[in-house]
């Protein structure tokens, strides 16, 4: 391709990269003959400040110059990647394959060209932009966003809470011993699973952030979010999407409450789930009940209402949330199967089960986060596939669906669309107590519920099994009352 002025090229970008922010930085010049197998420094300059940094190189090959890429900060070596890669990412928490996280200290820095070919009349104009991530600036990220998995409106099935190496996370070695088990035994059961996404969520870690970079772009059918699992000793929460390292330490200076967690959580661009929030906390199991006081439930948009093969019983995060919407907090009932070991030996639930099924405008990080927040959510107890739960409510001329909020009136109506439970029993669930019943009748089945009655707060559907047991448990239609 020929070489085209600056002006020219970003014209000829694609319509989505050409709604990019300007560069914060843009370094040109031109390789000729004379750099033929010499090296190139480019220098910039890296503000305070700064939380992450993406390059991207352009320059003329149509006369065979080759150019490979690589990158120095004022102190050290952050990577190379050669001819591969036109343009890479660095921050604290993760970086792009070939490059190094860390700090990213203030000062000088280098792009460096490698010119293995430049022929000897040659002359190759490049371009070098460089963007920052600062403050509520996310040009760099923006720059490296991933497109959609999938670019259209769906249910979307996945998996919300799981471990590897990183943290806990275990599993058989090639000679039988238990050794802490790589991710891309979870990434790929996840794949073989049929799931659309998951999170993994190592314990106050960050270190699986950049293998998530690394194996996203080969497992392009599944979508792949960062998250931590937020462990302290009052209570463990999952935050999704984070953007790097949140410190869990409640009681230092830093953090001294529960608040200046959910701040930190908040300031690096995550939503916040509490995890299995009804299990007991002491010996047995350290810190796993969520026994914090003076929450901000207004910074919570989650709860794990089921954790791996717990549904039902006093363990069952249900009741704990259910509390917590007749308190009047808005909170999305979601599900993980927190698996610590990709094979799921000795009953221990598999990668997968429970399932988060939400219907989301894309299959993409943003998307998922989006879809969780808005509600529309259900959780598939069993997992696999090919059950649905869709809600529609309607009242006073309005219908919305799950997440949704409508005035409370008289004659509320439920319209239930349900997959693959034939012969179970769909209820419903007002302020946390069953109103109504009804029979599934088919495989594809439509159900109808009415309260006849004012009622104000909440209402949702479940539908459970011959033997009572939950199948898939909806999230709320909010009923106001003024």
């Amino acid at each position: 391709m020929r070489w085209l002025a600056p002006a020219l090229l970003v014209a000829s970008i694609p319509a989505a990269a050409a709604q990019e922010a300007a560069p914060d930085i843009v370094l040109t010049g031109a390789i000729t003959g004379a750099g033929h197998a010499q090296y190139k420094p480019v220098p910039f300059d890296v503000p305070k400040g700064v939380e992450r940094i993406t390059v991207t190189l352009d320059y003329d090959k149509s006369n065979k110059t080759v150019i490979d890429l690589g990158l120095w900060d004022p102190q050290r070596f952050r990577g190379w990647s050669g001819g591969t890669r036109s343009r890479f990412t660095v921050s604290a928490s993760d970086a792009t394959p070939g490059y190094l996280p860390g700090a990213l200290p203030a000062g000088k820095w280098r792009v460096m060209l490698g010119v293995p070919n430049a022929r000897r009349d040659s002359r190759a104009a490049y371009r070098v932009t460089i963007r920052f991530d600062r403050g509520s600036r996310l040009d760099a990220s923006a720059a490296m966003a991933e497109p959609p998995v999938v670019d259209a409106p769906g249910w979307y099935r996945g998996d919300l809470h799981m471990h590897d190496a990183n943290s806990d996370g275990s599993c058989a070695s090639q000679s039988g011993k238990r050794v802490p088990c790589p991710l891309f035994r979870t990434v790929d059961k996840a794949a073989a699973a049929g799931l659309d996404f998951i999170a993994v969520t190592d314990h106050n870690t960050t270190a699986h952030f950049g293998s998530l970079r690394e194996l996203q772009p080969y497992y392009d059918k599944l979508l792949l979010i960062p998250g931590i699992e937020i462990t302290t000793f009052g209570g463990h929460a999952n935050i999704f999407g984070p953007r790097g390292f949140v410190d869990f330490r409640i009681g230092n200076a830093a953090v001294p409450d529960i608040r200046a967690l959910q701040k930190g959580v908040a300031d690096a661009g995550a939503i916040l789930s509490i995890n299995h929030p009804a299990l007991p906390s002491g010996e047995a199991c350290m810190g796993c009940g969520w026994t914090w006081p003076a929450t901000d439930w207004s910074r919570v948009t989650a709860i794990e209402a089921v954790n791996g093969m717990i549904a039902e019983g006093p363990l069952a995060g249900i009741g704990f949330w259910y509390a917590r919407l007749n308190e009047g907090h808005r909170l999305t009932g979601i599900a993980g199967s927190d698996n610590h070991d990709p094979d799921a030996p000795d009953g221990k639930p598999p990668i997968g089960r429970p399932t988060t099924v939400v219907h989301a405008a894309r299959l993409s990080q943003a998307g998922i986060l989006e879809g969780i927040a808005a509600g529309n959510v259900f959780i598939d107890v069993i997992g696999g596939s090919g059950r649905l739960l869709e809600v529609e409510a309607e009242a006073g001329g309005r219908s919305v669906a799950m997440g949704g909020s409508l005035e409370a009136a008289r004659n509320t109506a439920f319209r239930v669309h349900v997959l693959g439970v034939n012969g179970a029993s769909a209820e419903l669930v007002v302020n946390g107590a069953v109103a109504q019943r009804r029979q599934v009748q088919g495989k594809d089945a439509r159900i109808a519920f009415r309260l006849d009655a004012r009622s104000c707060g909440w209402a949702a559907i479940n539908v459970r099994d011959a033997a009572g047991h939950p199948l898939l448990i909806g999230n709320p239609v909010y009923l106001t009352c003024r």
